[in-house]
């Protein structure tokens, strides 16, 4: 049995090098990378109770390389990020949604990973008070490209991630990763200070009640997607329909999938054949922790785990979530992908 923290519960910090205790080849430095993002999210989550008190709500006016608009909180939230690991000497770049190209953060042999980040997933509805998160996917370190559209130094495919998970900021603020064997969830205790295990081996329910996608772009999508779209509000062959739950953020989104089952889908319109989403730091990334807890994602054509990377803010689209329900959404499109989800 795991010893416990001040409340009974385990904390993540005891979680995390507990777990490295039993990879006898483990350094050390993946424990203390995730140690950082923790710290990351609990400067953040304390930023965004505070910040309508402090003016750091609305946009900065101007755009990041995606050429959408920055708020201040992605600002903020990139830094926090940055200055995690400024010194720590454990990562040697870190991929950001806000960022145009990789940013060199350490070098030698000490600095083992590259980070990929969104930052702020979400962010407009830090405005209105509404969820936001924050996504993270670790690879092992080479050197990443200064020249964007480069594979040099890239991952070959989200399969070789080391760790991924997220960090949700709503009524409370939880923290839920994955280094390849299995799915864990903490919650902060503000008065502590510390994630507390509050989900253990999280499993993602073979079927949901609930999907989730934006309908803006439904007139624009493949003949296939809009007939499954159809088909969740018919509720024939079935004992029920599906109830429709979009909260503008993605990981909001993901989370209740990967607890309630369901599903969420973005998938390739008009405006973005490719998909809208980014493959290394929101796709890649929960498509791990959803297959390390018996969910499937795909882009419709492939396992996204298995999209081959080329460029740093390379888009996909994306269907993740239960089993069943992702096996449906594949037998509209007319696919069959064969993600290698654990057992």
């Amino acid at each position: 049995m795991m010893p416990a923290g001040p409340t009974g519960r385990m904390t993540l910090s005891r979680h995390i090098l507990e777990c490295q205790r039993r990879q006898p080849d483990a350094t050390g430095e993946l424990a203390v990378l995730l140690t950082q993002l923790a710290f990351a999210g609990k400067v953040f989550a304390h930023e965004l109770r505070r910040a309508a008190l402090v003016g750091d709500l609305g946009a900065t006016g101007a755009t990041n390389v995606q050429g959408e608009a920055t708020r201040k909180l992605d600002v903020f939230g990139n830094q926090t990020i940055i200055e995690a690991f400024a010194h720590a000497e454990i990562v040697a770049a870190i991929v950001s949604e806000e960022e145009d190209e990789p940013r060199q953060i350490a070098s030698g042999a000490k600095a083992s990973y590259l980070l990929c980040v969104d930052p702020l997933d979400g962010s407009s509805n830090s405005d209105t008070n509404g969820v936001v998160g924050t996504i993270f996917g670790v690879y092992r370190s080479g050197q990443p490209s200064e020249a964007r559209g480069v594979r040099s130094g890239l991952p070959g495919t989200g399969r070789e991630q080391v760790a991924a998970g997220y960090i949700m900021y709503g009524p409370s603020t939880v923290f839920v990763y994955t280094t390849g064997d299995g799915v864990n969830g903490f919650t902060l205790d503000g008065d502590i200070g510390e994630f507390l295990l509050t989900h253990p081996d999280i499993r993602c329910p073979a079927e949901g009640r609930y999907y989730a996608v934006n309908l803006a772009a439904a007139r624009e999508w493949p003949a296939a997607t809009q007939a499954y779209l159809d088909s969740l509000g018919d509720p024939t062959g079935r004992s029920r329909g599906y109830s429709q739950r979009y909260s503008g953020a993605l990981v909001a989104d993901v989370h209740r999938a990967l607890l309630e089952g369901g599903t969420y889908f973005y998938p390739p319109d008009r405006g973005h054949p490719d998909g809208k989403l980014r493959l290394l730091y929101e796709c890649a990334p929960l498509a791990f922790v959803v297959e390390q807890a018996g969910g499937r994602a795909t882009t419709g054509e492939t396992c996204v785990l298995d999209v081959r990377i080329e460029t740093i803010h390379q888009r996909a689209p994306l269907a993740i979530g239960s089993r069943v329900e992702i096996e449906r959404y594949e037998q509209f499109l007319n696919t069959r992908c064969d993600c290698a989800t654990r057992s």
